[in-house]
């Protein structure tokens, strides 16, 4: 099949609208639903980043797309008791790595992976069909699928949920192209290996990188290449647990991000472990009221009448001092940077979400600055020498 018609482009009137391949056949087969323009976008970049996460690490890897950034990335590392909790799976039984990196990059940020595009490095297995069966996803792209995994996925959205098969042997074309306003963009394609040859340049006082802060950084690097820039993302304990995309600022950036990382934390306090939902709660309803509890706006879910169509028993809020109380618990979380750190400022908001391992390109003319508010912390940063933007 040389090329797809589909329904429509990025909106309903942007038609008509087809993928196809110039030379060659599309290396893809729609098993269920009709994809559309949005979907392949996700499915395609996030691919390539499984596809290279599993490369760099030799672990399954999965992530959850929205808008064509990453919500959430990770590998198939098992989860503990509090990890299967945060991220409702604890009923689940045990877990194959390929679910278990599933479960993390769906778990990281669930308001944001909320109608996800999945991408997974290896088969679908049946455990991970059953993940994705229970959560709420337009679509997902493998190298294959089991039988009894692809019937269970055949049967999300009354049977119209997206289901692509790639072919894990295609290579495109090492010159892509791109089309804005009529007029045709070309450059060769960003095929940086990423792995832990790029981790060697350590600047700081403090050398000491072990290695799972190597896969870590790894794991960061290699989702901010598929991350729509300026991107900063922070990872720990084998996944993404905050991902700032598309911002113009990095300073917004590294806050949205560490936003998101502290979000991710929170969660697993006692405080949210101990809330005591309403039965029959919808998960995206039980979502958004967490999201709404740790954050400033909390008396959206504990004024009265709002909190008892949520709550069994009324919460006591989680007060600004008890929240900070428990980040400053958070500890050797990895940051990875598509682009220079151009003030010191970004490290002292990353510091607060626990980071103590930074990876970046380098090369601004206050990286003196940089490296000595890293020193401040004891912090760990490299220079990679090279920078990631993705547009």
């Amino acid at each position: 099949m040389k090329e797809l018609e589909l329904k429509y482009g990025c909106n309903p009137n942007q038609k008509p609208s087809r993928i196809y391949m110039n030379e060659g056949e599309l290396p893809i087969t729609v098993l269920n639903g009709k994809p559309g323009y949005i979907n392949f976008l996700d499915a395609f970049n996030g691919w390539q980043l499984v596809r290279e996460l599993k490369q760099a690490t030799g672990l399954p890897a999965a992530t959850s797309f929205k808008h064509v950034s990453p919500a959430g990335a990770a590998v198939g590392l098992p989860l503990t008791d509090v990890e299967r909790k945060i991220y409702w799976v604890d009923d689940m039984g045990e877990l194959t790595p390929m679910a278990s990196a599933y479960a993390r990059a769906r778990g990281a940020d669930r308001m944001s992976s909320f109608g996800d595009f999945i991408s997974l490095s290896d088969v679908c297995d049946v455990a991970t069909a059953k993940l994705v069966k229970r959560e709420v996803s337009d679509g997902i792209i493998a190298p294959g699928y089991e039988p009894e995994a692809l019937e269970i996925l055949k049967s999300k959205k009354k049977g119209n949920y997206n289901v692509i098969q790639i072919d894990p042997n295609f290579r495109p074309n090492p010159v892509e192209h791109k089309e804005v306003f009529g007029i045709t963009f070309e450059q060769g394609r960003n095929e940086l290996k990423i792995d832990k040859d790029m981790l060697t340049n350590i600047v700081t006082e403090n050398k000491d990188l072990p290695e799972s802060a190597k896969i870590d950084l790894i794991i960061a690097l290699i989702t901010l290449k598929y991350t729509q820039s300026n991107s900063v993302c922070y990872a720990k304990g084998g996944q993404a647990i905050g991902i700032g995309a598309g911002q113009q600022s990095r300073i917004h950036c590294t806050r949205l991000a560490g936003q998101k990382a502290d979000n991710w934390f929170l969660r697993q306090s006692p405080k949210v472990l101990g809330l005591q939902f309403v039965d029959k709660i919808g998960r995206a309803d039980r979502d958004n009221a967490i999201d709404l509890y740790i954050g400033e706006d909390y008396m959206d879910v504990l004024a009265d009448g709002a909190w008892e169509k949520i709550f069994k028993v009324k919460p006591e809020v989680f007060t600004k001092e008890e929240k900070r109380a428990w980040l400053d618990q958070m500890q050797d979380v990895a940051l990875g940077s598509d682009a220079f750190f151009p003030f010191g400022d970004n490290i002292e908001r990353a510091h607060k979400s626990g980071v103590k391992y930074v990876a970046q390109p380098g090369g601004s003319i206050r990286d003196d600055n940089v490296i000595e508010t890293c020193n401040k912390y004891g912090m760990v940063m490299c220079f990679t020498g090279i920078r990631l933007f993705h547009h």
